[in-house]
C-alpha cells in the first residue's frame, strides 16, 4: 500500500496521518484509535453475495472496495484490509485463521475467519479484528488469559492445545491457530461462505457498524435494528425500496442502485 493510498484509507477512517518521528505511529494507542475508527466508520457486509459482486483477496482491490468505492465487506475483506494498512504504518502484521464455534460445539470449516495478530513498536502483541460484527471494539492483549473488559464485553483467550479459543461473555466465538498465514490461503474459506447455502451469508443479509455511543446499528434485510450504548434496543420494518437504500446511503454511507434480496434456491 504506498502512502496516497494510506492517507486515503486514514481519510476514509476520518483519521488524520500521524507526524514523524514514524515510530509514533505504530503504538498500541494508535492500534486502539485505528480499530475502533475502523468500526465505527467501515461497516461489515456481505451486500456482494447478493448482488453478484466478485470478492477478490488481493490488496489492491479490498483497497479498491473498502477505500475506492466506500464499501465494508466480511471478514476477508475487512481484516485483509485492514492488515495492509498496519503494515504500511508501521506494525507487524500476521494473518491468523481461525473456526467460529456454532451449536453443540461445533466448528466451522477450514479457513473460517480471519483474525490479526499485530506487534507494536514497543514489542506488545494484540489480536485485532475489524471483520466479526458484534465482538471487542479495542484489540485484546494477545497474551493475556485473564478476563478482558471491553464496551464490547467482557473477552477471554484460553489456550485450547495448540490453538486458543477466543471468549465473549461466558461463549466461545472463534478457535484461533497461531501459525501464520498469507491472503490467498483464504480464498477457499471466502468462495465458500459466498456460495455455499450452508454459509449464513448466502442465507442472509447483514450491514452493521458500530455507533458514536458505542451501540450497534444493523440492517438485515428490510429490518432496522439500534442497540444504544446503554443497552436499549429499537427495531422497526422498512417498507420501500427507497428506504432501504436510504439507510444504506445514510447510515452506513454505502450508495446501491438496487436493493439486495437474498437469493432463492
Amino acid at each position: 500500500m504506498n502512502a496516497s493510498q494510506v492517507d486515503a484509507y486514514l481519510r476514509r477512517l476520518g483519521v488524520e496521518h500521524p507526524e514523524p518521528p514514524a515510530d509514533a505511529t505504530a503504538t498500541a494507542a494508535a492500534l486502539r484509535a485505528l480499530q475502533l475508527r475502523h468500526l465505527r466508520t467501515v461497516p461489515f457486509e456481505n451486500l456482494s453475495v447478493h448482488l453478484g459482486e466478485e470478492i477478490v483477496l488481493e490488496e489492491e482491490r479490498l483497497w479498491d472496495k473498502v477505500v475506492g468505492a466506500r464499501r465494508g465487506g466480511f471478514c476477508y475483506e475487512l481484516n485483509g484490509a485492514f492488515a495492509a494498512l498496519l503494515g504500511a504504518l508501521g506494525f507487524e502484521v500476521t494473518l491468523l485463521a481461525a473456526r467460529v464455534h456454532g451449536g453443540e460445539g461445533r466448528l466451522g470449516i477450514p479457513y473460517d475467519h480471519l483474525a490479526l495478530g499485530v506487534r507494536t513498536v514497543d514489542g506488545s502483541e494484540w489480536l485485532a479484528d475489524v471483520g466479526f460484527g458484534a465482538f471487542s471494539h479495542f484489540p485484546l492483549a494477545f497474551g493475556e488469559r485473564g478476563e478482558q473488559e471491553d464496551p464490547g464485553g467482557v473477552f477471554r483467550i484460553v489456550e485450547r492445545g495448540p490453538d486458543l479459543d477466543v471468549v465473549m461473555n461466558g461463549e466461545p466465538q472463534y478457535r484461533l491457530e497461531t501459525r501464520p498465514r498469507e491472503l490467498g490461503d483464504f480464498v477457499a474459506g471466502a468462495w465458500w461462505h459466498s456460495t455455499s447455502p450452508a454459509s449464513h451469508f448466502v442465507r442472509s443479509l447483514v450491514c452493521s457498524r458500530v455507533t458514536e455511543d458505542g451501540g450497534r446499528i444493523t440492517l438485515g434485510g428490510r429490518t432496522l435494528k439500534v442497540t444504544g450504548g446503554d443497552g436499549r434496543r429499537d427495531e422497526r420494518e422498512l417498507g420501500t425500496d427507497e428506504e432501504v437504500l436510504a439507510v444504506y446511503r445514510e447510515t452506513f454511507g454505502i450508495e446501491l442502485g438496487r436493493v439486495p434480496v437474498v437469493r432463492e434456491d
